[in-house]
């Protein structure tokens, strides 16, 4: 089975980001591939945050990276340096601004998603 590692780094008001996650969509159907782990840098940070409203006549990344995390098992990491520096954080006392589904890491867990894959994707 191949293994494919995928990192985000467009915002989720792109629409690049809509490719992506129809990319991932169409990895996690395959029966000889599985993803591994999805890893949000830079601007891509801003998939994980709970406090971006997007219109509702425009499609919905954030909700989409949800269902795939839950249809398919799928890791979403989020780069703790990356999210903070666009205003996201799991530090405060009694809430955070990043959704449940993401995981918050850092750039080693990028790297160890790096080492264990056959194949990484830049989106």
């Amino acid at each position: 089975m191949k293994t494919i590692a995928v990192m985000i780094t467009s915002s989720p008001l792109s629409n690049l980001t809509a490719t992506s996650i129809a990319l991932v969509e169409q990895l996690a159907a395959r029966y000889d591939t599985e993803v591994i782990g999805v890893f949000f840098y830079q601007e891509g940070a801003l998939n994980a945050s709970a406090s971006t409203a997007i219109p509702a006549d425009e499609y919905q990344t954030i909700k989409q990276w949800q269902t795939l995390h839950q249809a398919h098992s799928i890791p979403l990491h989020l780069c703790i340096t990356a999210a903070e520096k666009r205003g996201l954080s799991d530090d405060w006392q009694d809430s955070t601004n990043i959704l449940p589904e993401f995981t918050v890491s850092g750039l080693g867990e990028f790297v160890s998603l790096y080492s264990a894959a056959d194949q990484v994707i830049q989106l």
